[in-house]
């Protein structure tokens, strides 16, 4: 056959549809993984791609600068700053670049080292040489820390100026942080103080340090393949601020009538007794002043206390011949003392500011209905205990037949320890425990002591005379913050509202993180018990042995305490005043103790609880008007009452005060050398 004539082969249509189906099956695959591949790798890149850039970044050749955080602030009710972070400046050396520049400009390390010799007094000239001598290759050289940020502004305009421009090389600046205190001793114990590194150490600063600290910031340098430097900076995040419940004027307020009432006691003393050594004011003083309705703590004060700038200085306590001769164990310990927070840590026995509890468990469970009187001939005889438990009053014959009201107007043990018959050790142990003794308060501050050991169980309590001397405050241990908290459900309807300090978290921007909202923790008595107890501490004020921490125009009730401290018979105590006002709607609760007041001073002198009322009256006659609560006086007798109390601190000597056995002067548990001396096992004093 010839080839025009042979015949045409024609395709397999078949074979060549496989074909497209194959390749656009392929195709779609392929289009199908590239799609998921891009999905991956933006996943990658939104979730991972901080982590992985910086992987990139550390296989190459590149410098790293930290960008650090800035630590919130703490501020007080009203927005003043309490706590602060400023921005300091290390002055850095570059010996690499300076060298590098003299070789193309001669005389830039002379005008170099004469300007910053100009500015930071504290680097000295042969310094710098001496590093670019020994380590000319080195770019990072500290010359000095923490100037501040006006030496550093003055050394850049400086550097900008005619004389100095294009002739300054190598130095440039790493900021950093320090810690300020603009009031220095203000609430410091409570506020506390952080270290280098934004490590809290006490108060505040260490228990919301996690709060308050940031996250740092870094900025990457690095060398391209091209050999151009690139760089990328993650910012910092600054930390958040904390806003206190504390107000800097009532705590203003309180430290110094803390104060004023310790200096006129050391004079007073100094000048009796010249040729002995000099005395203090007291052994500790604190005050405590807190809203009963929600736990709030206005005002949180100790004496003595420290400066929260310079927080490990001792010359105030000790001589230098003193500190000399101290070990760093020994300053450790003497600084670890002053550091801590009287109010939270320190426990001892409440005396006679616990009546008022005793008396509430009675009426609150109808063991007692109000109306009852009790007959106080000086003392009673404890079944089992072979010494008489005396009262304030043994002297005189006892206090003779009273009502509720008079027992803890004139703060009789003797009436106190025939009700606590009647309650019982059971309904005793109970309510001592709903009232929260024994317990910690959850206050937001570390360091709170446990009185969990320091208190009687109802098995001790089967003991008549433990449950004699429990009844008025004596033989088991509180603290400050313990005794004010319970007292503030007596007084605001049983509420027991746990104490704190912090009410917001801000970010650093003042935007709301956190509220933290008042928590009642239990119910402890009924309103009627309540209102009954406020009207029975009214009378204590005004006719009993509170009556020096009343205020012409103003309705307060609270309770005088005075006990001694272990071992009986030593003659030191520890006398304090618990108040609040106004008494028919309670807003604020004045706790103040002075534990040995006058040291120095022996017998019956320390014996006095009108030492803690005449410091919670000048806090009450402040802060009641700063607080709105307004004096039943009209303008002129409060001008008037005004002019007295300036005339009489200005020519009156100190009131010396009674003695234990007149209610204006004080009062105090049993005779100490009459009741039993051993507490609770483990208590400290």
């Amino acid at each position: 056959m010839s080839e025009g004539k042979r015949r045409r082969l024609k395709p397999n249509n078949k074979i060549l549809k496989r074909m497209q189906r194959k390749l656009w099956l392929v195709f779609g695959v392929v289009c199908i993984l590239f799609v998921v591949l891009i999905g991956r790798v933006m996943y990658i890149q939104r979730t991972s791609g901080e982590k992985y850039e910086k992987i990139v970044l550390s296989q190459q050749r590149y410098d790293s600068t930290i960008i650090p955080f800035q630590r919130g602030n703490i501020v007080d009710a009203r927005g003043t700053v309490l706590a602060t972070s400023v921005d300091v400046y290390n002055v850095i050396l570059d010996c690499k670049v300076l060298n590098e520049n003299e070789a193309k400009k001669a005389g830039c390390i002379s005008t170099t080292i004469d300007l910053v010799a100009d500015c930071f007094d504290e680097i000295d000239k042969g310094k710098i040489r001496e590093q670019l001598e020994d380590n000319p290759t080195s770019q990072y050289v500290i010359l000095a820390k923490k100037v501040s940020y006006d030496k550093m502004m003055a050394f850049q305009e400086k550097q900008e100026s005619d004389d100095y421009k294009n002739k300054v090389f190598g130095i440039w600046f790493e900021k950093e942080y320090i810690r300020q205190y603009p009031y220095n001793t203000l609430a410091a114990a409570t506020i506390g103080y952080a270290s280098s590194g934004n490590v809290g150490v006490i108060g505040l600063e260490n228990k919301y340090s996690s709060v308050l600290n940031g996250v740092n910031g870094r900025t990457y340098g690095y060398l391209n393949s091209d050999s151009n430097l690139e760089k990328t900076t993650i910012d910092a995040t600054n930390g958040n601020n904390i806003v206190l419940s504390l107000d800097i004027n009532i705590q203003g307020i309180a430290e110094k009538a803390v104060a004023d009432w310790n200096n006129k006691t050391m004079e007073q003393w100094n000048a009796e007794h010249p040729d002995e050594p000099e005395g203090f004011g007291s052994l500790h003083t604190a005050a405590l002043v807190m809203n009963p309705n929600t736990g709030e703590i206005y005002a949180m004060v100790q004496y003595p206390t420290f400066d929260l700038n310079n927080p490990r200085d001792l010359s105030g306590f000790f001589s230098e011949e003193q500190l000399a001769e101290m070990s760093t164990d020994d300053k450790m310990d003497e600084l670890n003392k002053i550091w801590q927070n009287f109010c939270i840590t320190y426990t001892y026995e409440p005396g006679s500011t616990f009546k008022p509890f005793t008396v509430a468990m009675g009426i609150e469970t109808g063991a007692l209905n109000g109306d009852e009187t009790y007959y106080c001939d000086g003392g009673e005889m404890i079944a089992g205990y072979p010494k008489l438990v005396k009262c304030v009053a043994y002297k005189k014959g006892g206090h003779g037949t009273q009502n509720i009201a008079e027992v803890l107007s004139n703060s009789c043990n003797d009436a106190l320890m025939q009700m606590v018959r009647v309650i019982g050790p059971s309904t005793f142990a109970k309510y001592q425990s709903i009232f929260g003794f024994g317990q910690k308060t959850g206050i937001d501050l570390t360091g709170e002591a446990s009185t969990a050991g320091l208190i009687y169980s109802e098995q001790d309590l089967n003991s008549s005379i433990n449950l004699a001397t429990n009844s008025f405050g004596q033989n088991f241990n509180t603290t400050m913050i313990q005794l004010a908290t319970g007292f503030s459900s007596l007084i605001n309807g049983g509420n027991l509202y746990e104490p704190h300090l912090v009410t917001k978290i801000t970010d650093s921007n003042g935007n709301t993180v956190q509220e933290i909202e008042p928590t009642v923790l239990k119910k402890t008595i009924s309103t009627e018990t309540g209102e009954l107890l406020r009207g029975y501490l009214e009378y204590v004020v005004s006719n009993g042995t509170g009556k020096t921490a009343g205020v012409d125009g103003y309705r307060i009730g609270g309770k005088t305490g005075t006990a001694e401290k272990l071992p009986r018979g030593n003659h030191k105590y520890l006398v304090s005043f618990i108040g609040f006002a106004p008494v028919d709607d309670p807003q604020v609760v004045v706790y103040v103790i002075v534990d040995e007041p006058g040291v120095g001073a022996v017998g019956d002198n320390q014996a006095h609880s009108s030492f803690a009322q005449e410091i919670c009256h000048n806090i009450f006659e402040q802060i009641l008007p700063y607080l709105g609560i307004e004096s039943s006086l009209s303008e002129e007798e409060q001008a008037e009452v005004a002019a007295s109390l300036t005339e009489a601190a200005q020519n009156t000597p100190q009131d010396e005060g009674g003695t234990e056995d007149t209610p204006e002067g004080g009062e105090s548990t049993a005779d100490p050398t009459e009741t039993p001396d051993t507490p609770p096992e483990g208590e400290t004093n």
